[in-house]
């Protein structure tokens, strides 16, 4: 085996290692030679879907990425930079580690918060908060709560380590995630727009370091991992999966931190897929004609004996690659010694493009960068798409042949209970959600999570979304509607939505049908993010999300789950979605529709999936957060709450359960009164008015375009419908808050 590395490599090799045919002769044309093994391994991983978008460059590139807060765009660093004034800036992005944590939860989602966190500080940013996207299969089986547990028990205790909080987030469940679940990581990081650090090489003569952890074989080509299919066969790649270290991490923060006040940086990435080799090859080719020379024999590794391959593909966590000012070794070497990390000098930077790895004197890898990276010489592939038969026959859906229940009250509890719209406090109370003090709404509910930005009258707002039955349903309208409700969040809470990160979690990009949702979800995602004026600062693509059985692929539903953050200017207009008092009027904004399309009603009650995304108009929805956002700012209001999940009935009995008030409400008799209050139609906000300013919130709602209807009264405990007692407000709270624990731990 060790032979392999001077050898040239096959094209059987090529292909075992997730390589084409046709993609190893391009190899071979663009060396002039044919590459050894180790060079066929680095192709392998950097070609990988993971890290050169091969198949989705060409659509990303036609997401916005233009905003009047943009400071750094998509795809110019690790992640997107926003100003958020006071001379402030915020990065932020999200990233998925579905594939490691199909295999081993609790390591694959522990190292996916790792790493999120790494590119945000690999920037010069603190991280300040986190969040997370969480889908998995049928709650009732226990390979699904097996992965529930080890995934929320691996973000908890490396968040909770790491000392960063977890201020959000959101959990589904659909048996299309039984083996494939997703594990989407955001993390947002505040910093002086100045001292951004690029992830970039410059200056032949300059020192190449390698600094934090030691290398070991966990994670081994786990980019070209993550570009494959879940099969029966996957555990086999276990060693695809790393091993993350959240202390380790977070004396690499602060020694980054305090380097970051020097000047001794010319260049800095993250370790994380493809490892040395994305790291060396990616700043190189970010230059202006450099590349490095690199000796894997100065690399500290953790087992004796690593091959050349195996420590430049390894994904060990907690390491990055910086390129140093020369004459300034010791101020690096001193800081890292401090925080008792490694600080190794391994290379050089060199002239000309040429990425060589040696291991001493013996030159084991020799390769251009700019022909291994996105906008170089990587592939770029332009894939068939087909509309699926099934697209056509969900618009089919008739509501009129479904059965009103007659007890509506009993379908309302059972949706309280359901674990896609019960609490999810036996996740996040695993989570410290208060360490470093910025979270300003853990016993004050409101729809967007809100961070305080300390020194400041500004905080920051943030939320993650994404419906992804109604992204199946309709790739285009369903993606513009979880675009729509991260902006809805937004402005419930009072913010105005600055710019989004995006994490396209799809099926095989060489299935057509697969293709057409990822075409579908670029498109929507595009005209809403215009519409929003909230540009795409980056993200990541996660493909062959997906189970193969017998042959027949099996994907998940398309998830692209949208992270996106707002600005709130005045941290006293912070708004809310609890009922405040007794007497307070209930309003909605927004049209109500004769519509239960997509609903999680209709789904988990009748039974029946195929139907159309529900009522989604963008003209409506952009002009009723206008004028929510006007209320919240002339103080007419003093609780906001969407009506999005379970619908209506859910979302007033989410507003009523904080303060265990109640509510005395009257569904339209123009609309059917199931689709009236589980109906999951877009574009509406609850909102209460105190009865003293019901004149000037009714004058103001008047001078706008937006439809807003009195629905009732907040109560002191029963839930009243149409003059019928639906209960007390104490009983469906008892019954909200332990439905998910009661799943998982039977």
């Amino acid at each position: 085996m060790k032979s392999t590395t001077a050898q040239v490599a096959t094209v059987e090799q090529a292909v075992e290692l997730g390589l084409r045919e046709d993609e190893f002769e391009m190899i071979k044309e663009i060396l002039g030679r044919t590459p050894n093994f180790t060079e066929t391994a680095v192709y392998s991983v950097m070609w990988s879907e993971h890290c050169s978008y091969k198949n989705s460059i060409h659509w990303l590139k036609q997401l916005p990425k233009d905003g009047p807060n943009m400071l750094v765009k998509a795809g110019e660093e690790n992640a997107g930079l926003v100003d958020i004034g006071d001379g402030l800036g915020c990065v932020f992005k999200i990233e998925s580690h579905n594939h490691p944590s199909a295999l081993e939860p609790y390591q694959g989602a522990a190292t996916g918060v790792g790493g999120i966190n790494r590119d945000i500080f690999t920037m010069g940013a603190r991280p300040i908060a986190q969040l997370n996207s969480l889908r998995f299969g049928n709650i009732e089986e226990d390979r699904t709560k097996w992965l529930v547990k080890g995934v929320v028990k691996g973000i908890g205790d490396y968040g909770n380590s790491f000392g960063i909080p977890i201020v959000g987030g959101e959990v589904f469940f659909d048996e299309s995630y039984n083996t494939n679940p997703l594990v989407n990581a955001f993390s947002a990081g505040i910093m002086d727009p100045k001292k951004v650090i690029s992830a970039t090489s410059a200056g032949p003569g300059n020192p190449v370091f390698i600094v934090g952890s030691s290398t070991g074989k966990d994670g081994i080509a786990g980019a070209a991992f993550a570009s494959k299919d879940i099969t029966e066969d996957s555990a086999n790649d276990l060693p695809s999966v790393q091993v993350g270290d959240p202390f380790m991490e977070k004396l690499l923060l602060e020694a980054t931190m305090e380097l970051s006040e020097t000047d001794a940086i010319v260049g800095m990435q993250d370790m994380g897929a493809a490892g040395i080799t994305c790291s060396s090859c990616e700043m190189s080719a970010a230059g202006d004609n450099v590349g490095m020379d690199i000796d894997l024999a100065k690399v500290p590794t953790r087992q004796a004996n690593m091959l050349p391959y195996e420590i430049l593909l390894s994904e060990s966590q907690e390491r990055m690659l910086i390129v140093v000012q020369k004459g300034k070794e010791k101020i690096v070497k001193d800081i890292f010694s401090k925080w008792d990390l490694h600080a190794e000098e391994i290379g050089v930077v060199t002239e000309g493009t040429q990425v060589r790895y040696f291991v001493g004197n013996e030159l084991v890898g020799d390769v251009p960068a700019d022909s291994l990276v996105l906008g170089g010489g990587a592939p770029v592939y332009e894939r068939e798409y087909t509309e699926p038969a099934y697209y056509q026959e969900y618009k089919k859906f008739d509501m009129n042949t479904v059965e009103q229940p007659e007890n509506l009250k009993e379908v309302g509890f059972k949706l309280l209970a359901h674990p896609n719209i019960a609490s999810k406090k036996w996740v996040y109370e695993q989570y410290d959600s208060m360490v470093g003090a910025r979270n300003m709404v853990t016993n004050k509910p409101s729809d967007a999570a809100i961070v305080n930005i300390k020194g400041t009258n500004r905080a920051l707002a943030m939320t993650v979304d994404c419906n992804s039955r109604y992204v199946n349903a309709d790739p285009h309208i369903g993606t513009m509607i979880a675009v729509s409700e991260a902006a809805r969040n937004i402005r419930c809470a009072g913010a105005v939505p600055s710019a989004i990160t995006n994490c396209l979690n799809f099926g095989n990009p060489y299935n057509s049908e697969s293709f057409w949702q990822f075409v579908g979800a670029i498109k929507g995602m595009s005209e809403a993010c215009l519409k929003f004026n909230t540009p795409v600062t980056g993200g990541n693509v996660s493909f062959y999300n997906q189970t193969s059985k017998n042959g027949v692929e099996i994907p998940v539903f398309p998830t692209p789950t949208i992270g996106m953050i707002g600005l709130v200017e005045d941290k006293d207009k912070v708004m809310t979605l609890d009922f405040k008092q007794k007497g307070d009027l209930i309003f909605i904004l927004g049209q109500s529709h004769n519509d239960i399309s997509s609903s999680e009603y209709l789904v988990s009650h009748h039974g029946i999936k195929a139907s159309p995304a529900p009522y989604f108009n963008l003209e409506e929805e952009f002009e009723m957060h206008d004028t929510l956002f006007s209320l919240i700012q002339e103080g007419w209001i003093n609780a906001a709450h969407d009506i999005s999940d379970g619908g209506l009935f859910v979302a007033v009995t989410e507003m009523a359960m904080p303060r265990e008030l109640g509510f005395d409400i009257v569904t339209d008799s123009e609309i059917r009164e199931d689709a009236f209050l589980f109906g999951e139609g877009q574009g509406r906000v609850l909102v209460t008015v105190d009865e003293d300013n019901e004149d000037d919130f009714i004058e103001w709602m008047a001078k706008s375009e937006v439809s807003f209807t009195l629905l009732g009264h907040v109560t002191k405990g029963k839930m009243m419908i149409d003059d019928e007692h639906y209960g007390f407000i104490q009983e469906a709270k008892a019954t909200y808050d332990n439905s998910l624990a009661k799943h998982l731990e039977n």
